[in-house]
């Protein structure tokens, strides 16, 4: 039986990659942070499947002591300050956690058992303000948030331990992923949440930042399997993972709200306290690579991403006031 360890296992892509680890017939361990009010919804069905283990990427001997405790096959490195506007009001803690700790754990996977595969979260963001379109492996980077720059760093640090040390270590540079489990600070959950909420008559409006960004939207549960993918490879490499299409938050908006049968223009008010201090105005990424090299490619269009998430949406409230 392999045995994976997921940092980050209680987040969107922490909880879509272990059900499929799962089904794998995987052993998988969860690394989890002490914390005041510890959240478990996404993973609560799966949870007594799975072996949670306390650790943080701010401490370098709990990360070594997880390792020798669960002795990983796979690491993935899921785990992240992941939301862009927080890496503005806390972008040194923003660097230690998305930097600085993807090296400790590198330098852990150094120090315990060098032939543990190790899988890098990336991120579309790096490409920032893009020098070509679409982006590719080969594009360079210009990042425009703390978040982005931290994840460069965590991308040339992962290349880095490969060159100098052998290890398998793998980046996935994977454009913005979506699905139900999306959490509620990001833009497109907040567009489906919202349109629930004012379906079911609990709000009247919504207000968002910049409706003409772009971006290349998949769904998340096609994007974990190529995180796995990656790993069974014969060679440790980079990746590009993407649909190859982009929309706007306005095209967002209006498939979200057509959806649920309700006209955007009356319930949609642009709010300049949303919009980010330096923007990125269009995301769109190649993934032929990944292709090629391994046959990946996404299954569920943006349409039917937008209308499953805005279904659950108006699900879960339905319950809420059924329950009332």
């Amino acid at each position: 039986m392999k045995k994976a360890l997921i940092t980050g296992i209680t987040g969107q892509d922490g909880s879509y990659l272990a059900e499929f680890l799962l089904e794998k017939g995987y052993k998988v361990s969860g690394m989890v942070r002490r914390s005041s009010t510890e959240k478990f919804e996404r993973i609560e069905h799966i949870r007594d499947r799975i072996d949670l283990r306390q650790a943080d990427l701010l401490d370098q001997l709990s990360l070594i002591k997880l390792l020798e405790e669960t002795q990983p096959d796979e690491i993935y490195n899921l785990a992240a300050m992941s939301f862009v506007p927080t890496s503005w009001v806390q972008p040194v803690l923003t660097a230690e956690f998305t930097a600085v700790g993807v090296t400790r754990m590198l330098d852990a996977i150094r120090l315990v058992n060098k032939q543990i595969k190790f899988y890098q979260a990336s991120s579309s963001e790096m490409f920032g303000k893009v020098k070509e379109i679409p982006q590719t492996e080969k594009t360079p980077f210009h990042p425009r948030s703390p978040y982005g720059v931290a994840k460069v760093y965590g991308h040339y640090i992962t290349l880095n331990y490969r060159e100098s040390y052998g290890i398998f270590a793998c980046s996935g540079i994977l454009f913005n992923h979506e699905s139900p489990r999306r959490g509620l600070e990001f833009v497109t959950k907040k567009i489906t949440d919202g349109v629930a909420r004012i379906k079911l008559g609990i709000d009247k409006e919504l207000r968002l930042g910049n409706m003409d960004s772009k971006r290349d939207w998949g769904f998340a549960g096609d994007y974990v399997k190529a995180m796995w993918m990656m790993l069974q490879q014969g060679e440790p490499d980079d990746y590009v993972i993407a649909t190859g299409h982009t929309h706007s938050v306005k095209d967002f908006v209006i498939e979200a709200f057509s959806h649920a049968g309700l006209e955007w223009e009356k319930h949609v008010k642009t709010d300049p306290a949303f919009v980010r201090p330096a923007e990125v105005d269009l995301l769109i990424g190649s993934p032929e690579k990944a292709k090629k090299k391994f046959g990946w490619e996404p299954r569920v269009s943006f349409k039917e991403l937008v209308r499953m998430m805005v279904d659950y949406d108006i699900e879960k409230y339905k319950k809420q006031i059924k329950n009332k």
